[in-house]
């Protein structure tokens, strides 16, 4: 029985500190500590910013476009991405389109969907590539021009994502793009009303942001807070340094108790068992 309870107590303890390890030993430090390509990165839209919507780009077929066409009568899916990212940027379209095909709303008809892509390199190449993508996984027969992948000049990028508070930054070591995940909800009229962080979009709650932007309603700190706290940062890919050690030091005293308490189990059985052959049996002289 002790050899079971080692065991599991082991295994606890073995997982816990294992998650632990998984996490970069510099989690929680200040910006001081972070790499030089993350300092600058962040992504905190603040509801009711008006996006520009005469921003000029081009769209997946090689024409120019006006941001403000895709606005006016439907709210706007908006996700910041560039196409030719390597991890984070395959995952963000991935989760829009598995949210999106589990609600019966239809691109195009209710809403629009406008990837931004902030790498300058990009082209329609790299856009319609994109796109064909995303319909293939969102395997629906309707009209594709609900979904545009746009490309432009850093002055037209820099215009819609300062107006959303997304920063990035260039890796030179990796050549890559350092920044965060999320996508936009806006309203008819390119006002921020919901915003969703991380890869994970619940379908419910997209659906309910997608009926308060075409009705021109703005979420609420609540909504902000909600989000925040659920929040998943790519770009760190770790938790707290914080919330790590509680977690560590729960584990712990949890283990200390369990084993405490088995000792003490143990003794007082094994004081019961002395006790009784101690006992002299009735008729004994």
């Amino acid at each position: 029985m002790f050899r079971t309870f080692a065991g599991i107590a082991l295994l606890m303890l073995g997982a816990t500190f294992t998650c632990g390890q998984m996490i970069p030993d510099n989690v929680g430090q200040s910006s001081k500590g972070l790499p030089p390509a993350l300092l600058n990165v962040k992504f905190d839209p603040q509801l009711n910013a008006q996006i520009p919507l005469d921003a000029q780009f081009v769209d997946e077929a090689g024409s120019s476009v006006r941001l403000g066409q895709y606005f006016g009568k439907k709210p706007v899916v908006l996700v910041f991405a560039y196409y030719t990212c390597p991890m984070l940027c395959s995952q963000v379209e991935q989760a829009v389109v598995g949210t999106l095909k589990m609600i019966s709303f239809n691109p195009g008809t209710d809403y629009d969907v406008v990837f931004v892509s902030f790498d300058t390199a990009d082209t329609p190449d790299t856009a319609v590539k994109k796109k064909h993508e995303a319909l293939r996984t969102f395997a629906r027969p309707a009209d594709d021009g609900g979904w545009h992948f746009l490309t432009g000049r850093r002055e037209s990028i820099d215009a819609v994502t300062k107006a959303a508070n997304f920063s990035y930054s260039y890796d030179e070591q990796s050549k890559t793009y350092a920044h965060a995940s999320g996508i936009l909800l806006l309203t008819p009229d390119g006002r921020i009303s919901r915003y969703f962080f991380g890869v994970d979009y619940p379908a419910n709650h997209v659906r309910l942001g997608l009926v308060d932007a075409s009705a021109g309603k703005i979420g609420t700190p609540v909504d902000h807070l909600l989000l925040f706290c659920y929040q998943y940062d790519p770009t760190k890919a770790r938790y707290s340094a914080t919330i790590l050690t509680v977690i560590r030091m729960g584990a712990v005293v949890t283990l200390f108790c369990m084993v405490l308490g088995f000792v003490i189990f143990r003794r007082r059985e094994h004081r019961n068992e002395h006790s009784h052959q101690d006992m002299p049996t009735q008729g004994a002289h």
